[in-house]
């Protein structure tokens, strides 16, 4: 199997992964949140499989997961959930590659 595929899986695990919980929440435009969390989370599993880095997987998997969830933790405030879940889901996509 190709990184390719590889990333489409784990970007569309992690994606979903993400969005399970915000089902049970309440907040403003729901429908958007859950498209952009989506969309965020599958983009570091699709990338971090698609990236060359000279680094160990699992270092890039913290870097990439990191570095993409820090703009939406910006934006919401809320660092701790969307910052832990990046750098978890980063690393387990990091570790897998």
């Amino acid at each position: 199997m190709n990184n390719i595929i590889k990333g489409l899986i784990a970007g569309t695990i992690f994606g979903i992964t993400s969005i399970i919980p915000m089902f049970f929440m309440e907040f403003e435009d729901k429908q958007k949140a859950i498209i952009a969390s989506f969309v965020n989370r599958f983009s570091i599993g699709f990338i971090i499989f698609n990236i060359d880095l000279p680094i160990q997987g699992w270092l890039k998997g913290l870097i990439i997961g990191g570095v993409m969830s820090f703009p939406d933790a910006l934006i919401t405030k809320a660092f701790k959930p969307i910052m832990a879940l990046g750098l978890i889901g980063g690393l387990i996509c990091g570790l897998l590659t």
